[in-house]
């Protein structure tokens, strides 16, 4: 199966997007002040949650963002 030119844009965009916006999460996340993430300097399970979210959707856009990539060089390939 061929992914077209947009559609292989569209999935590396949101795979670079994802990785953007889960960085910035997770730095936030470790300077968390309110009291949400860290209780008396322990992790407390709001951070332990919402890391494993992070985690996930790291895995889940580098997956989408290489089958992106991959279907713009399969593409090229056959031009």
């Amino acid at each position: 199966m061929k992914l077209s030119r947009p559609v292989s844009m569209f999935l590396l965009a949101f795979g670079v997007w994802s990785w953007f916006i889960w960085v910035t999460f997770v730095k936030n996340l470790v300077k968390d002040g309110s009291g949400l993430a860290f209780e008396d300097g322990d992790p407390t399970a709001y951070f332990w949650v919402h890391l494993l979210l992070a985690v996930v959707s790291f895995v889940l856009g580098t997956v989408v963002g290489v089958i992106g990539l991959r279907g713009l060089r399969a593409l090229r390939r056959t031009s």
